[in-house]
């Protein structure tokens, strides 16, 4: 495109074209080159002063910013524009700028006006509120005033940007709102009281981030299972604020509706997965899920892209649960499998989300590894090991993430203590004979427990009733346990049939079927699950008394 030949035809081009050939001296008259109402418009414009022609202080005068000029290492007061005396009153000239101009030193200007003297570079300050309200961006600029005997002085400049200031302050305090929805909307979905297992002592700890971090997503819970067992979960949706503390309390809603039907941790974070698909495809999250069993000393788990548990032995060695990891949820199309990790008495596991190791500055491993050390030298109780946790990650108030720990004690009991907490189990063999055998077992360790007589008979009625639904519904291997606790009894019979009993109204006719019936009605809880290597586990659970 012609530029030139663009730019002749546009407005005004012909009028500025021709007042310059009529300035020149040499130009030629063109007889009609320029109408008479244009002529005429030129000769008035012609009597408005020309920029380079106005006088600085006429310049100054009519623009809308605030300007004064001071000069010398006093910063004497030289000159001030009207828009300057409307803002703030008039000012003496000749007298200092903290006599002449206190609001600049209200605004903390002055020490501004000795830099910008010495280095003789422009400095601005933004948005600084003054007195009256307004709030001003301030511009000083060295100038050289050789007029006067001071010499160098500074050209002060202020614009009005008081609508910007409030706008910000508006979309200050709607963020501030919307966060501190957000924290309160995380703080409500999460637990407001850990359950309290019997073999277990767990704390927990929530940091949502500084006030410059959006929140939400990190959760943990504590779910008592029944027969002593007990499930740990910690998990983070990806993302921020409300959204996500929302899609956070849907899944750990469903987390604890999965835990009640006592599946492995792999099966469990299975329909996890598909249910963060359905909740939003575009919204993932990561999650273990791990369940301790006093009999068997171990903490089973199943990791959905979630960081390793630690777990520190009671000789102080810290062992890392690294496998197996899968994908986070939402994702599909993966099969979780479950691991396991020792956890004896003495040991102290530690369950915890990203923003507790990952800085920007530095390897997640090493966040990782560094928190392996604070968890080899952290005693106490869990209270006291969640504190020292993130204390030693450097978590403060204003830290850029959220931080959730769980942490959980598997207490070694010594002395009176450990008399309340008991096992003794007995190995089912034979056939219809193992029955009075394993009621005469039951008797016999309740009697040496010194249950009162009818919580023994209770025991005693389960413990028989139990097993034989075993003998005739079930397959070997077979076995008897029963374990106290300072709060209860539980009596469970292990099979190697996989087929779980449900409880079923028995007609007057039927020869069987009241047996599970009979356990529901006399036991405070019970409950029955799939075994990982094959078979089932069916359980009951009375209450002991206050004084026991």
């Amino acid at each position: 495109m012609n530029f030139t030949r663009w730019s002749a035809r546009l407005p005004g081009t012909q009028r500025r074209a021709a007042a310059r050939t009529e300035d020149s001296p040499t130009a030629l008259p063109s007889e009609g080159s320029v109408p008479a109402a244009r002529a005429e418009r030129l000769s008035d414009a012609a009597l408005l002063p020309v920029v380079d022609e106005l006088p600085v202080r006429e310049v100054l005068d009519r623009i809308p910013a605030l300007v004064a000029l001071v000069q010398g290492p006093d910063h004497r007061l030289a000159y001030v524009n009207d828009a300057y005396v409307a803002a703030f009153g008039v000012r003496p000239a000749g007298e200092p700028a903290r006599v002449a101009l206190p609001e600049l030193t209200e605004v903390g200007l002055l020490p501004l006006l000795d830099q910008v003297l010495r280095s003789s570079k422009p400095r601005t300050v933004k948005s600084r509120k003054a007195p009256g309200g307004r709030s001003y961006t301030f511009t000083c600029t060295p100038v050289e005033v050789s007029a006067t005997p001071e010499g160098g002085g500074v050209l002060i400049f202020a614009a009005d940007v008081t609508d910007h200031a409030e706008a910000a302050e508006r979309l200050r305090a709607s963020e501030r709102q919307h966060r501190e929805t957000a924290v309160t909307l995380q703080r409500s979905l999460l637990p407001q009281e850990l359950e309290e297992p019997d073999d277990l002592r767990v704390a927990a700890t929530y940091h949502p981030g500084g006030t410059e971090a959006a929140v939400g997503g990190d959760w943990y819970d504590v779910i008592t299972l029944g027969g002593g067992r007990t499930a740990l979960v910690i998990g983070d949706v990806m993302g921020r604020g409300v959204r996500a503390a929302a899609v956070m309390g849907q899944l750990r809603t469903a987390v604890r509706a999965y835990a009640r039907l006592d599946l492995p941790p792999h099966e469990v974070l299975q329909l996890l997965d598909g249910l963060a698909m359905e909740i939003d495809a575009n919204q993932i999250a990561t999650c273990a899920y791990a369940v301790h069993d006093p009999n068997e000393g171990r903490l089973v788990y199943a990791s959905a892209g979630h960081l390793p548990i630690l777990v520190r032995d009671e000789s102080g060695t810290v062992l890392r649960a690294d496998e197996p990891t899968g994908p986070p949820l939402g994702t599909g199309g993966w099969m979780h499998a479950s691991g396991s990790i020792p956890l004896g008495p003495g040991s102290t596991a530690v369950l915890y989300t990203d923003g507790l190791v990952e800085r920007r500055d530095a390897d997640l491993d090493e966040g990782i590894a560094s928190l392996e050390r604070a968890l080899a030298g952290a005693t106490g109780t869990p209270q006291v090991v969640c504190d020292r946790l993130v204390r030693s990650a450097g978590v403060t108030a204003d830290h850029d993430d959220d931080v959730a720990v769980l942490v959980l004690q598997h207490p070694a009991r010594t002395g009176p203590d450990s008399e309340l907490f008991r096992n003794a189990a007995l190995e089912l063999l034979g056939g219809v004979e193992a029955a009075p055998r394993a009621r005469a077992f039951a008797s016999g360790v309740l009697t040496s427990w010194r249950f009162p007589t009818d919580l023994h008979d209770l025991g005693v009625l389960a413990a028989s009733e139990l097993v034989a639904n075993s003998l005739q519904h079930g397959t070997p291997p077979m076995r008897l346990r029963l374990r106290r606790t300072d709060r209860r009894l539980i009596v469970e019979v292990t099979d190697g049939d996989d087929h779980l009993p449900r409880r079923r109204r028995a007609e007057p006719a039927d020869e069987s079927g009241r047996g599970i019936a009979i356990v529901a009605t006399i036991a405070s809880n019970w409950g029955s699950r799939r075994t990982p290597g094959g078979g089932k586990a069916v359980w009951c659970e009375f209450a002991l008394p206050r004084t026991t």
